[in-house]
């Protein structure tokens, strides 16, 4: 599959100048060669047997003539038009899929697209794809490694503002949205944050799902889980997708996440025997009553730089296990969220924002 993209960053905000460029790649075989033109205007050039890339500065006003809903109008055959966004450094790919129930590519075709090195780079491709059941509209995620999980708290963010964009929205707007989770309600505020009505959380074993024995009622609270030949608590809440959460292990040794060596030990929690469908994972550092800092392992993407449901489960499992107050300002490596889980209707309201990087199109 090849790449091609359009990308757009504010060099200088005194001069409104604007960065854009174009690429097209199949297998990188060689080193680059730059080369800058001695008039100032930012012309370079990357060259390979198989790679071209190239870039010249355009106008603010060249800029403004490009958006979602343009852009994503273009009907070329073979060429899908897509608009990356990111919700603290947790990036998607999204894709205009409103004039169908099936998504536009392959689970094998977006694991290319999410690539790194070889394609756009992303955490995971998201769908908009038209309402069921009198919904507004349908989300479907698929993951980095081409897994289909149910929800993505940051991904709903982005889906949100995508919709805004392409449907022209001006405000404050909701929306009603189909997971694989349930029903999920995005609300756009006046100050570009998204909040998100998540839902009530899951707390029987079975559904989350784990094999651990409930140990509070039906609940796995501050249970025991061996992994590597260390005991650890961990606290197991679904929101629509599966999360283990721990503030430690069971000697009483509190975490310092940033210590933490996320990519030896998250992969085991992932694949842990008592998760029959694999987990989500959050190591918690308790700052106070109302400020958690988290490091994520997602299941079929790993070490992100922020995870919205397993923000919104360690909320829960943090209140379960006595450390918080149910508002608290969770600080991921990409910002902080704000989740609140409130008692009078037992759901979970996160906070944050969403943002647009660029433009591109992709030749299949």
């Amino acid at each position: 599959m090849e790449i091609a993209a359009t990308r757009t960053l504010t060099l200088s905000p005194p001069q409104s100048r604007q960065f854009s460029h174009t690429f097209f790649s199949k297998n990188l075989v060689s080193l680059p060669s730059l080369r800058f033109n001695p008039s100032g205007r930012r012309n370079f050039s990357f060259k390979s047997t198989n790679l071209r890339v190239s870039a010249t500065s355009m106008s603010a006003f060249a800029a403004e003539k490009l958006s979602p809903e343009t852009f994503l109008d273009k009907k070329e055959s073979g060429i899908l038009h897509f608009v990356k966004y990111h919700g603290l450094g947790n990036d998607f790919i999204l894709i205009d899929n409103r004039d169908s129930s099936e998504p536009k590519i392959a689970q094998e075709q977006a694991v290319k697209l999410c690539d790194r090195n070889f394609g756009v780079g992303a955490d995971g491709v998201i769908f908009a794809m038209p309402g069921v059941n009198g919904t507004d509209y349908t989300m479907r995620i698929f993951n980095s490694d081409g897994s289909e999980p149910e929800m993505c708290g940051n991904g709903v963010r982005c889906f949100a503002r995508f919709i805004a964009e392409i449907e022209n929205l001006q405000g404050n707007h909701s929306f009603t949205i189909h997971t694989g989770a349930g029903l999920i309600i995005p609300e756009i505020q006046d100050d570009g944050q998204v909040k998100v009505d998540m839902g009530e959380p899951i707390l029987r074993a079975e559904d989350v799902p784990t094999r651990l024995q409930g140990n509070k009622g039906e609940s796995v609270v501050a249970a025991e889980l061996v992994v590597d030949g260390v005991s650890w608590n961990v606290t197991c809440v679904s929101m629509g997708n599966p999360h283990c959460i721990t503030f430690g292990t069971k000697d009483g040794q509190d975490l310092r996440v940033d210590e933490l060596k996320l990519s030896e030990i998250g992969p085991k929690f992932e694949h842990h025997e008592m998760f029959p469908a694999r987990t989500n994972t959050e190591f918690v550092e308790v700052l106070s009553r109302s400020h958690l800092k988290m490091r994520v392992w997602e299941r079929g993407a790993g070490a992100t730089l922020a995870c919205g449901t397993g923000a919104c489960a360690l909320v829960v499992a943090a209140v379960l296990e006595g450390r918080t107050d149910r508002k608290c300002t969770v600080d991921l490596p990409g910002g902080p969220l704000e989740i609140e889980w409130k008692e009078e209707d037992n759901h979970i309201y996160m906070t944050g924002p969403a943002d647009l990087v660029f433009y591109g199109s992709a030749l299949l």
